[in-house]
């Protein structure tokens, strides 16, 4: 983090993202870093404010530029490269910023668990833009993330992964504010509903199949979850009332091994 000198942190709030911010913050001093966080319908309502006590925390400028994903056809097409399409959107604004308020230089928080999954698009367009990956570097994965994180006293060391609301909708389905809005509202209805039941939920996702919906929960919880006589008006009330759902465990990266919308 040294050698790379004052920098901006393309800054989640995540795991990853806030190990490399809080790395920075060590090397560099909070006076020469930047956090900034993408806002776009794509990101789930929830995370903001907690991203941005983290970085109030760490003493850095943490900056919320909105940026336009949803401008660009190749991200609403949602084809299996629309990850590179969102990046080079986020990536381009991020780097437009930094160098507003003086720094060349931007990181990101790929690990290198993100470099062996063959569906990451969104890493070639970091490398076509010269964006830092101090943890793929240096062979970080998200295991090690997770453990030198709560070395270090990071509230996300154990934080789940919460990747866009994009990622919930079967490829071949276009992503619209829509969709992307029902989404967001679905999880949260449901978190709220479980934590109300007395449930701790790890992982969840509600995936938009198109013409159903797949709630996903921790492999322990599903049969009480699908019992579950609220789940149902949950769904309903986020916008889901019309549309068939099953509920399922959860596999990260689970649509990334199911054929797109229309074969």
């Amino acid at each position: 983090m040294r050698a790379i000198g004052p920098l901006a942190v393309a800054y989640s709030g995540g795991a990853d993202s806030a190990l490399v911010l809080a790395a920075a913050v060590r090397a560099l001093g909070p006076e020469r870093v930047l956090a900034v966080t993408a806002v776009s319908e794509s990101l789930a309502a929830e995370e903001l404010p907690r991203a941005a006590g983290l970085a109030e925390s760490l003493g850095v400028v943490h900056l919320t530029p909105r940026t336009e994903e949803l401008s660009r056809p190749g991200y609403r097409a949602n084809g299996r490269d629309r990850c590179y399409f969102c990046k080079s959107e986020v990536l381009d604004t991020i780097t437009a910023l930094a160098r507003e308020h003086g720094h060349d230089q931007v990181a990101t928080g790929t690990n290198a668990d993100d470099a062996r999954d063959p569906y990451r698009p969104g890493i070639r367009a970091g490398r076509e833009r010269g964006i830092h990956t101090p943890l793929l570097d240096t062979g970080l994965d998200k295991a090690t993330v997770r453990r030198l994180s709560r070395t270090w006293s990071l509230p996300t060391w154990d934080k789940p992964a919460t990747p866009c609301l994009a990622s919930r909708i079967r490829y071949g389905v276009e992503v619209t504010p829509y969709r992307l809005a029902r989404v967001d509202r679905a999880e949260t209805a449901v978190r709220a509903l479980l934590a109300d039941a007395g449930l701790t939920v790890t992982d969840l996702r509600v995936r938009d199949l198109g013409d159903s919906v797949r709630l996903e929960i921790d492999s322990g919880l599903v049969e009480r979850v699908a019992a579950h006589p609220g789940i149902p008006g949950a769904l309903a009330t986020a916008g889901y009332g019309e549309v068939p759902h099953d509920v399922g465990p959860f596999r990260s990266g689970g649509l990334n091994v199911e054929p797109r919308a229309g074969g």
